[in-house]
């Protein structure tokens, strides 16, 4: 028997399928083609007929797969069309291969991908029924009551025991009112509500129709007449440097005292109201410095020595308050307060209404948000001088920079804030 020998003639076409190629779509890549569409839920019956629309204004010369388009099909009972437009997902791109078996070649064009989603055709004109803030408070309840916590129980047994029954309150709704009205008539308005706060601020005594600075705070509503005449300045005629000056004053460790005092002797003719104002000051600066000391008056004399007893005894007697078991004066927080503001406003009638705040402060050992809260209270509004105030009060251009309190007419008061109630 003859061997079995393997036959080596080639199949028909086995090297042509090995050689297959793979080729992109010639067609313009605007040109309509076809589309990838995914049904997550319901697959349409084959019959179903798709149509591509492309919205209005788009631009035709990008490409297909990236043009905004909607697809959309109508079958029997349901609708479908695309969900949110062609799916678009970084680095990653769609594209559909259509084999030709002649030619053995593959080509390839980008496609977009559709999520369709569907709608009931006998549903699409029916509105959802609204349901009312009661229902969905009761069905809530409902649910708490079967599945909720012990504490989540009690909050809705207190809140069903606190809830007001409207039907029930409109026989009494016109008595409430009456009572309301009865109880509010008697009521400040707010012209007078307004007046009453403006009376019992801690300052001097104001002038709210003044039409200038210095007719807002009298002088003599600030220093009595008595105490003004008694301040001693005689002894200031014969020292001859500033440094004897101000070694004449109650409280000499002051930069502003000692600046002050330089202008008014820098003058051809010392104004004598206005030393025998810083004068004043020097002893409430003083006054101030010495409150723990205020019961002993004797030892208060003693540490504002050259002070008249009149004078002291005035400053006892309006920013002091009487203890209730000692009956000693004692400095309280609102007479310190009023203290310091009958103080700024000497200041600003010195410094011809625009006083300097940092040096104030510093002197009284303060921090100068509080000595422009104070200022503030007063009528005053904190800011930097122009060149044109500078040369009117006769201030040098290196004190631009320096804050100022500048009392403001017609006078204004700070306004009370509302606080928010916190959540």
């Amino acid at each position: 028997m003859p061997p079995v020998v393997a036959s080596k003639k080639r199949k028909r076409g086995a090297e042509d399928a090995e050689k297959a190629s793979l080729v992109l779509s010639s067609q313009p890549a605007s040109q309509a083609g076809p589309v990838l569409a995914s049904f997550p839920a319901l697959d349409p019956p084959k019959p179903t007929a798709f149509k591509c629309y492309v919205q209005k204004g788009a631009d035709k010369s990008a490409p297909f797969e990236a043009q905004p388009t909607i697809v959309a099909g109508e079958a029997e009972t349901v609708e479908f069309f695309t969900a949110d437009g062609p799916l678009s997902s970084t680095g990653c791109s769609y594209m559909i291969g259509v084999h030709d078996k002649r030619t053995n070649t593959t080509t390839l064009r980008p496609v977009p991908l559709h999520i369709l989603t569907r709608r009931v055709k006998a549903l699409k004109n029916l509105r959802p029924i609204e349901v009312s803030t009661e229902e969905r408070m009761a069905q809530r309840n409902n649910l708490g009551e079967a599945f909720g916590t012990k504490k989540a129980k009690a909050a809705i047994r207190a809140r069903e025991r606190n809830r007001v029954d409207i039907d029930a309150m409109k026989d009494v709704a016109g008595h409430l009112q009456d009572t309301i009205m009865e109880n509010t008539g008697t009521l400040p308005t707010v012209e007078e509500a307004k007046a009453t706060a403006d009376s019992s601020r801690l300052i001097p005594p104001y002038n709210a129709d003044a039409l200038s600075p210095k007719d807002v705070y009298a002088l003599h509503d600030i220093i009595p007449e008595a105490e003004f005449n008694a301040l001693p300045i005689s002894a200031f005629k014969t020292a001859k440097t500033d440094k004897d000056r101000i070694a004449l004053l109650p409280f000499n460790r002051s930069d502003w005292l000692r600046l002050q005092l330089r202008l008014i002797y820098s003058a051809p003719k010392p104004n004598k109201t206005e030393l025998k104002i810083v004068y004043y000051i020097a002893t409430m600066m003083a006054f101030y410095k010495n409150s723990r000391n205020v019961g002993d008056k004797d030892a208060l004399q003693q540490r504002l020595s050259g002070v008249p007893p009149l004078v002291i005894d005035g400053l006892i007697t309006r920013f002091t308050e009487a203890e209730r078991s000692t009956n000693k004066p004692k400095m309280t927080p609102q007479t310190e307060t009023m203290l310091l503001a009958y103080m700024l406003a000497l200041c600003l009638r010195i410094e011809d209404y625009a006083a300097d705040t940092e040096t104030i402060a510093h002197d009284l050992s303060m921090p100068p948000t509080k000595i422009t809260g104070l200022f503030k209270s007063l009528g005053c509004i904190i800011k930097k001088l122009g060149p044109n105030e500078l040369k009117e009060r006769g201030l040098p251009d290196s004190s631009a920079e320096t804050k100022r309190a500048v009392l403001k007419v017609p006078l204004e008061f700070p306004k009370n804030r509302v606080k928010r109630a916190r959540r």
